[in-house]
Parts: structure tokens; sequence; C-alpha cells
């Protein structure tokens, strides 16, 4: 017998769109390849190289790659919640929806819990033992950070089915509804001065890259092997640069399309319609890309490693950035010297740290891997019963609390945990135990709601 990606890989049915998993492994590479070469990291702390080398800015607008994350989850959203619906039970969509959110959340939440939970248990006995101070302390409060792309994903997630059901009646209209939304914001942030305003960016430009997966998923975004086909990427492409250049030229947006520390305006806290021209010319780059990639992908071994990297893709996100503050950690404990960022020794020194931070990844994937497998799905009872009723509205309850939990959790971090530490939640104060309880009890309820939904009656043949 086979290991277990040659099996996997070998049974992938014909019609499976392959390139779709090639770019979400892609992109999260590419963001884990971002983090670990931006980290300007000192004796003093921790800075951003881009901030220290202002005219590598520009390499922003190819390693800030989450557009095409999130627009490869709303092609897979929308072919999953369309599976759903066609395999329901008799009656209702309620209990689709809530079936729905606890198979997508399940693959997240699993390995995401157990870092949290180890990230606070670490924590706890850290600062319970007198630590937290220098790189220790700083680890605290950065590790938790890449958990907003967690909690907008979740935001996704939640929103598939309204807006799935806008864009099967208005096609790129509900797009450029969103898109319209996001560029209405920023006039009003940036020209009117209405204060807040620019938070609602958070969801028009991430909801607008989503949508174009579902417009993928029907095929409407023209991709090909004939050149007519290929129009409407290319005008993606090219009109998305061209929009994302002048607003930056000329509007008042930053270069960088990652934040910057100490900057008044960022296009990602919260997005602007420049990352959201940004989001396009990704799009569509890749789209062009499909054909050259659906070749390498039909030979077994590239697509074997695919199968294999996408299986723990998600590990991987989230233990990086604490694989690489490791590897500073130990070279501060063993003397090791940490030249000023950008300098001749620092780059000289850069492969190293690299090829260190990838195997410290490869040993904490290795630990937690097997915590992204998803679980067994419930198997529906034979006799059918009457159909779940009011399993949606508590699984959307149960995903609002996760959301809030784990984007709150992204910004207050572990640091601080005895002296009560508490950072602002659209106007809330969060500690950090509080969000985790938060998104713990948002996930028993989204599963709750689910299990109740698929027990609610019997499946069509």
């Amino acid at each position: 017998m086979g290991s277990p990606v040659r099996v996997l890989a070998e049974a992938t049915p014909a019609t499976r769109d392959r390139y779709v998993d090639l770019l979400r492994v892609a992109s999260l590479a590419a963001v884990v390849l971002g983090h670990w070469l931006m980290a300007a990291v000192t004796p003093d702390g921790v800075g951003n190289l881009l901030a220290v080398v202002p005219a590598l800015q520009p390499l922003t607008w190819l390693l800030q790659v989450m557009p095409v994350f999130f627009f490869v989850g709303g092609f897979a959203h929308a072919l999953s919640y369309r599976s759903l619906l066609r395999k329901r039970p008799e009656g209702s969509t309620d209990s689709v929806y809530a079936a729905f959110l606890r198979a997508r959340l399940q693959r997240l939440l699993r390995p995401t819990m157990v870092f949290v939970l180890v990230w606070g248990a670490a924590a706890l006995l850290i600062q319970l033992l007198g630590g937290g101070g220098g790189l220790t302390g700083v680890t605290l409060r950065l590790v938790t950070q890449p958990l907003w792309f967690i909690g907008i994903y979740l935001a996704m997630v939640a929103f598939t089915p309204p807006l799935l059901r806008l864009h099967e009646r208005y096609g790129w209209g509900a797009f450029a509804g969103l898109a319209g939304a996001a560029a209405a914001v920023d006039v009003l942030r940036f020209a009117a001065g209405v204060p807040y305003v620019e938070f609602l960016n958070f969801a028009f430009v991430w909801l607008a890259v989503h949508q174009l997966g579902f417009l993928r998923a029907d095929g409407r975004l023209g991709v090909g092997p004939a050149l007519p086909a290929l129009r409407r990427p290319a005008l993606l492409a090219g009109g998305g640069l061209v929009a994302a250049v002048a607003l930056v030229a000329f509007g008042p947006y930053p270069l960088s399309m990652v934040g910057m520390p100490g900057e008044k305006v960022s296009n990602m806290a919260p997005p602007t319609l420049a990352l959201l021209c940004h989001g396009l010319w990704l799009v569509g780059a890749v789209e062009l890309l499909r054909a050259p990639a659906a070749r390498l992908l039909a030979r077994p071994r590239a697509w074997r490693t695919v199968v294999a990297a996408n299986g723990v893709a998600m590990t991987a996100f989230l233990w990086h950035l604490t694989a690489m503050l490791g590897v500073y950690g130990a070279m501060l404990a063993l003397d090791v010297p940490l030249p000023e960022p950008a300098t001749a020794a620092w780059w000289a020194q850069t492969p190293l740290r690299l090829a260190f931070a990838a195997a410290l990844t490869a040993v904490l994937v290795a630990a937690f891997r097997t915590f992204e497998r998803p679980a067994a799905p419930a198997t529906p009872p034979a006799t059918a019963t009457a159909p779940g009723t009011g399993s949606a509205p508590l699984a959307a309850l149960g995903a609002t609390l996760c959301l809030l939990g784990v984007l709150g959790l992204s910004m207050v971090g572990f640091a601080g945990l005895l002296e009560g530490r508490t950072a602002l939640l659209i106007a809330v104060p969060v500690s950090a135990p509080a969000a985790v309880a938060m998104t713990l009890c948002g996930w028993l309820l989204v599963e709750r709601a689910g299990r109740g939904a698929l027990r609610g009656g019997s499946q069509r043949p």
C-alpha cells in the first residue's frame, strides 16, 4: 500500500481544479516567506525591514498575496455550499447553513485552537515564573497577530450563502456593488473626514475579492486555453495594476501593500481601495497562469507535492512566526551576533536564518499536523425525522463569537496576562482569556448546530 499522500493524489477526481489547491498553498507560502524576510530583529526588539529600507516596499506588490487566498476561498465555498444544497434534507435550507459552517470551520478552527491553547498555557507559565521581558515579551505579543486572517476568513464563510445568492442574481453586479461600497468608504474617509467609516472596508474589500471566487466557480472570469478567453483575466490584471499605481501615485495611499510601523494610513488595516485594486491585478495574473500550471499539475510528482503541502498548510501558517522568533531567540541565547538589519552581514546571514526557521517549522508541523486533518463527518440517521429548525441562528451566533474571539486575540496577544492587558475590539476592551473563551464557546455552538442539522432529517439519495 502506498503512502497516504500518494493514495490521496491518485484518488483525485478528474473534475477537481488542481490549480486552486496550488494557489492555496502558494499564497500561504508567500505570506510565510514575506514575514520571515521582513522581520528585522535586534537585541532591542523586532522591527520591519521595509521601514529600514523603504526602497524594498514595491516587493509587497508581489508578496502581499492574501487576496489570492480569499479569492480561492470564494471558489471553494461556492462549490461546498452548493454541494450541501443538492444533498439537503427535505425542508428549508436552515440546516444546510449550519452544516456548511460546521464543515468549513472544523479544519480551520481545530489547528487554530490547539495553537491558541498551547501558546496560552506557555504564556501563563512564562509570566508566572517572572518572564515575559525582552524578545520573549515581543514574541507573546506577535505570535497571535496572523490570526486576523483567520477572523476575516471566518466572516467570509459566514457570509457565503447570502452573498452567493446575490452573485447568482446579479453576477458581476454583486462584485461591482461591493467594490463601489469600498470606494465610497474611502471617499467618506479621505475627502469628507467621516470618523470610523474606514472600518467598513474590512468587509467590503475582502468580500469583494471573495466574490471573484464565486465568478470563477461559474466560469465567468473567462479562463480557458483560447486567447479570447483570456481577455477578462488580462483586463483584470492590467486594469487593477493601472488603478493601484494611479491611486498610490496621486491619492492618499502608501506604497506598501502591508502595514508599516508608524504610518498614518495603511493599505491593510483597514483595507483600502488601493488594496482592492491590488487584489484585482493579482487575481487576473494568477488566472493568466492557469494553463501552464495545469500542465505542471498533471505530473504525478508535482500533484503529490501540492497534496502533501495542502495537508499541513494551515498548521505551518499558524506556527511559522513561532519558528522564526525561536530561531532568533536561540541566536541570542547562544550569543550569536545579530547584525544590523539590511547590512551586508545581515543579508549574508539571511539564508541560514531562513533555513533554520523552515526546519523548526517542519518540526512544529510534525508535532501538530494531526489536528489539521478533518474530523470524520457525522452519519445521518437511517430514519427520516422532521427537519431541524433554529440551527442557522445558533450557527450564526457561534460563527460571530468565533470571529470576535479570534480577531480580539490577534489584537491583544498573550503578553500581560497577569496584568489583565486588553485591546479595543469595536470599542469594547477584550482580554486574551475573554477572546479564547469567546472562540471556544462559538466553536461549540457551531458544532452543536451543525450536528443538529445533520440529525434533522434523512438525506436525499
